[in-house]
């Protein structure tokens, strides 16, 4: 499947302002706002945190196969693509993130 599939299959996120991803010691490593171009990254990275109950190795993985297409061209531009870029990282370090959810 697609990306854009992929998405119609996960919750709605127009709850959501942005998306915080918090490194071990609890400091903001990264937000994604719930806005154009980055709102499917906010609802796969929403989704990968309420199944997995963080963004951890097994998140990272699943969430290459729903970026779908996406993965491949991150792997061949990288910065192209940086919260595939992430997942890609947490896979080789095995440091993941908590995630904290902001309400609209």
């Amino acid at each position: 499947m697609a990306f854009a599939d992929n998405l119609q299959q996960l919750p709605s996120i127009d709850h959501l302002a942005e998306l915080r991803l918090m490194d071990a010691q609890g400091q903001v490593a990264a937000v994604i706002p719930n806005q154009p171009g980055k709102a499917g990254s906010l609802r796969l990275y929403a989704a990968l945190a309420a199944k997995h109950g963080s963004l951890n190795a097994a998140a990272a993985q699943e969430g290459l196969e729903l970026f779908a297409e996406h993965t491949e061209s991150a792997r061949q531009h990288p910065g192209s693509h940086p919260n595939i870029d992430r997942l890609f990282e947490i896979i080789a370090t095995g440091q993941g993130y908590t995630v904290e959810l902001v309400a609209a």
